[in-house]
Protein backbone atom coordinates (compact mmCIF):
# COMPACT_ATOMS: atom_id res chain seq x y z
CA UNK A 1 0.00 0.00 0.00
CA UNK A 2 1.28 3.90 -0.85
CA UNK A 3 1.50 6.30 1.57
CA UNK A 4 -1.42 7.79 3.09
CA UNK A 5 -2.64 11.00 1.83
CA UNK A 6 -5.08 13.69 2.69
CA UNK A 7 -8.24 13.88 1.10
CA UNK A 8 -7.26 17.36 -0.07
CA UNK A 9 -4.42 15.60 -1.65
CA UNK A 10 -7.02 13.23 -3.49
CA UNK A 11 -9.09 16.69 -5.09
CA UNK A 12 -6.00 17.50 -6.37
CA UNK A 13 -5.88 14.61 -9.36
CA UNK A 14 -8.80 15.30 -11.95
CA UNK A 15 -9.85 12.21 -13.25
CA UNK A 16 -12.87 12.15 -15.80
CA UNK A 17 -14.67 10.37 -17.87
CA UNK A 18 -13.68 10.22 -21.91
CA UNK A 19 -14.91 8.73 -24.81
CA UNK A 20 -12.03 7.56 -27.71
CA UNK A 21 -13.14 8.92 -31.34
CA UNK A 22 -9.79 8.15 -32.35
CA UNK A 23 -7.53 5.22 -31.95
CA UNK A 24 -3.67 4.10 -34.19
CA UNK A 25 -0.95 1.71 -34.08
CA UNK A 26 1.75 3.17 -32.30
CA UNK A 27 4.57 1.69 -34.51
CA UNK A 28 7.19 4.19 -33.27
CA UNK A 29 6.70 3.14 -29.38
CA UNK A 30 9.40 0.99 -27.58
CA UNK A 31 6.47 -1.70 -26.60
CA UNK A 32 3.60 -2.35 -28.21
CA UNK A 33 0.96 0.70 -28.05
CA UNK A 34 -1.74 2.63 -29.32
CA UNK A 35 -2.03 6.49 -29.80
CA UNK A 36 -5.43 7.29 -29.08
CA UNK A 37 -7.87 10.83 -29.27
CA UNK A 38 -10.16 10.87 -26.33
CA UNK A 39 -13.23 13.34 -25.85
CA UNK A 40 -13.93 14.60 -22.51
CA UNK A 41 -16.65 17.26 -23.38
CA UNK A 42 -16.83 20.83 -24.01
CA UNK A 43 -15.00 21.92 -20.77
CA UNK A 44 -11.45 19.97 -21.62
CA UNK A 45 -11.83 18.97 -25.21
CA UNK A 46 -10.20 16.35 -27.27
CA UNK A 47 -7.14 15.30 -25.56
CA UNK A 48 -4.13 13.11 -27.04
CA UNK A 49 -2.26 9.99 -25.63
CA UNK A 50 -1.02 6.50 -25.70
CA UNK A 51 -1.55 3.50 -24.23
CA UNK A 52 0.09 -0.39 -23.64
CA UNK A 53 -3.11 -1.65 -24.34
CA UNK A 54 -2.56 -3.44 -27.19
CA UNK A 55 -3.25 -7.01 -25.66
CA UNK A 56 -7.00 -6.82 -24.47
CA UNK A 57 -7.84 -4.45 -27.05
CA UNK A 58 -8.06 -3.17 -30.98
CA UNK A 59 -8.49 0.54 -32.52
CA UNK A 60 -11.73 -0.66 -33.61
CA UNK A 61 -12.39 -1.65 -30.21
CA UNK A 62 -11.40 1.52 -28.96
CA UNK A 63 -13.32 3.93 -30.37
CA UNK A 64 -16.66 4.57 -28.94
CA UNK A 65 -15.10 3.00 -25.60
CA UNK A 66 -15.62 5.21 -22.16
CA UNK A 67 -11.94 5.44 -20.26
CA UNK A 68 -11.25 7.26 -16.94
CA UNK A 69 -7.79 9.39 -17.19
CA UNK A 70 -6.25 11.75 -15.47
CA UNK A 71 -6.71 15.56 -16.84
CA UNK A 72 -4.50 17.49 -14.84
CA UNK A 73 -0.62 16.33 -15.55
CA UNK A 74 1.29 17.97 -17.32
CA UNK A 75 1.87 17.02 -20.73
CA UNK A 76 4.45 14.70 -21.57
CA UNK A 77 6.48 13.70 -24.92
CA UNK A 78 6.41 10.33 -25.52
CA UNK A 79 8.34 10.05 -29.10
CA UNK A 80 6.36 11.89 -31.41
CA UNK A 81 3.71 12.36 -29.54
CA UNK A 82 2.57 14.95 -26.96
CA UNK A 83 0.52 12.61 -24.32
CA UNK A 84 -1.53 15.27 -22.61
CA UNK A 85 -3.85 13.11 -20.59
CA UNK A 86 -2.75 9.64 -18.57
CA UNK A 87 -5.65 6.65 -18.99
CA UNK A 88 -6.32 5.06 -16.15
CA UNK A 89 -6.15 1.03 -16.06
CA UNK A 90 -5.30 -1.69 -14.07
CA UNK A 91 -3.04 -5.47 -14.66
CA UNK A 92 -4.84 -8.29 -15.27
CA UNK A 93 -3.32 -11.80 -13.89
CA UNK A 94 -0.44 -11.24 -16.35
CA UNK A 95 0.37 -7.65 -15.78
CA UNK A 96 -1.64 -6.37 -19.19
CA UNK A 97 -3.55 -3.26 -18.67
CA UNK A 98 -7.63 -3.66 -18.53
CA UNK A 99 -8.96 0.05 -19.01
CA UNK A 100 -10.97 1.42 -16.06
CA UNK A 101 -14.57 2.53 -17.63
CA UNK A 102 -17.94 2.57 -16.38
CA UNK A 103 -20.37 0.13 -16.35
CA UNK A 104 -23.11 2.62 -17.11
CA UNK A 105 -23.47 4.95 -20.24
CA UNK A 106 -22.39 7.78 -18.52
CA UNK A 107 -21.66 11.73 -20.07
CA UNK A 108 -18.59 12.62 -20.78
CA UNK A 109 -16.25 15.36 -18.83
CA UNK A 110 -18.27 13.94 -15.48
CA UNK A 111 -15.03 13.72 -13.04
CA UNK A 112 -14.92 10.45 -10.29
CA UNK A 113 -15.64 11.33 -6.75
Amino acid sequence: MSDQISFDDFLKVDVRVGRVIKAEEFPEARKPAYKMQIDFGPEIGIKKTSAQITRHYTPETLVGKLVMAVVNFPPRQIGPVMSEVLTLGVPDGDGEVVLLSPTKDVPIGGRLY
